[in-house]
């Protein structure tokens, strides 16, 4: 059974107390961006505060909302790294520059499933990403033509499926789990539905419209807390919820991962490749603040170790699926030369 990882009081960072920068100013590491990766940075925090630095405050504030920090500029003022569950936009890039925010590392950590989980002991859903889509989609097909999603419970989709109303808790727009749901999921999905290339031949509008979640009630946004969201389907056993595999895994007596087309979320099933919604985990270092900020060198060396990223690292028995071997030492020899 793994500790509570997702409460260090000493290095978690309010809004507020974020703000108030100067009362840090080069005197702690700062980081903020993506609540999935935001368990492992706080780990790693708690072990860089033993080694004589003060532990960096961390922050979560979805990655969408931690790169717009990040990007705001150079110096003691702005974030020193970014936590990301996706990949930075080429958008995220232009407002970098624009804010002379240039010399960025982008550091992979390792591996993460997501997983749409229910209350232990409920009904455990074996789904496809078809039906997934069918549930949460704003415009599904009917009679060959696209209408408003009228799905109400999860047999009227499937008849296999059980007969519980659809009501699914979820990250909202500015969360990279929610990109990468939305990517894996809901693109891959609507790409096999022939009336949504009828109605749009564009494929970036066809994108665009395929990743459109409903607004009636059924998708119920929980900010960028995924704690929240478990402790939502522990009061709720009729609710399933979206996050990444770790707080499944850190939560495992209290709730369960559905089967993806009969797969099951798991350590092994996602280092395999087996468990098809599975994405990586990346931390972004701002390099120019390496002269103004104590110990952020020192920080990410951390971050990177063998004792932190390794097969069994620190982090593999937090939930973080590690890198193989080669592709560690890849991003090590990489820190070592951009990280100074």
């Amino acid at each position: 059974m793994l500790k509570n990882i997702f409460a260090i009081p000493a290095i978690i960072a309010s809004a507020a107390v974020f703000s108030a920068v100067g009362s840090y100013a080069g005197d702690q590491v700062r980081v903020v961006g993506s609540s999935t990766v935001y368990p492992f940075t706080t780990v790693v925090a708690e072990e860089f505060g033993k080694s004589g630095f003060k532990s960096p405050i961390v922050e979560s504030t979805g990655t969408g909302g931690g790169f717009k920090l990040f990007c705001g500029g150079v110096g003691e003022n702005f974030a020193d790294v970014a936590n990301a569950s996706r990949a930075i936009k080429d958008s995220e890039k232009e407002l970098c520059a624009k804010n002379g925010v240039t010399d960025i590392t982008e550091i992979k950590i390792g591996y993460d499933g997501i997983v749409l989980a229910n209350k232990a002991k409920s009904v455990r859903f074996n789904v496809t990403k078809q039906q997934i889509f069918l549930a949460l989609a704003r415009k599904v097909p009917v009679n060959g033509k696209l209408v408003d999603n009228k799905y109400k419970s999860w047999n009227e989709i499937d008849k296999s499926l059980p007969a519980k109303k659809i009501e699914v808790y979820g990250p909202p727009p500015t969360s990279g789990t929610r990109d990468a749901f939305a990517e894996m999921v809901m693109d891959e999905a609507c790409e096999k539905i022939p009336e949504f290339a009828s109605a749009y031949t564009d494929k970036d509008e066809r994108r665009k419209n395929c990743q459109l979640i409903r607004e009636d009630g059924v998708f119920i946004e929980a900010g960028e807390n995924d704690n929240l969201i478990v402790q939502k389907l522990i009061n709720n056993p009729d609710a399933l919820g979206i996050f990444g595999y770790s707080f499944l895994e850190e939560n495992e007596n209290q709730i369960q991962g559905s089967l993806i087309a009969g797969v099951e979320p798991g350590f092994d099933t996602i280092s395999s490749g087996k468990y098809s919604i599975a994405r990586p985990l990346y931390i972004y270092v701002k390099n120019a603040n390496m002269a103004v900020t104590k110990g952020l060198a020192e920080f990410v060396k951390e971050y990177v170790s063998d004792k932190a990223l390794g097969a069994t690292g620190y982090l593999s028995f937090k939930g973080l699926v590690p890198m193989k071997p080669e592709e560690l030492k890849q991003i090590q020899d990489k820190v070592a030369e951009k990280v100074k």
